[in-house]
């Protein structure tokens, strides 16, 4: 019986552990968008993470986002 608990624990950590996945061009735009950025454009992986150009508020921006999608502006 404690075999068959300590089984089924396992299983359900196991299903719950789910592995990151990157996000697809298009998911990325869309969430840069939703996020207020416009003609989101020139998206690329680097070695400091994906950057993109866009347009906020009127205003051209350099994107970083990084493997957690965290999103920050460079100057």
């Amino acid at each position: 019986m404690q075999r068959l608990l300590h089984m089924m624990l396992v299983v359900a950590i196991a299903s719950t552990a789910t592995p990151a996945r990157a996000l697809t061009q298009d998911e990325l735009v869309a969430k840069l968008q939703a996020a207020g950025y416009a003609n989101v454009s020139d998206v690329k992986s680097t070695a400091e993470g994906t950057t993109a150009k866009a347009m906020k508020n009127g205003k051209p921006v350099r994107l970083v986002i990084d493997s957690r999608g965290q999103v920050k502006e460079q100057d």
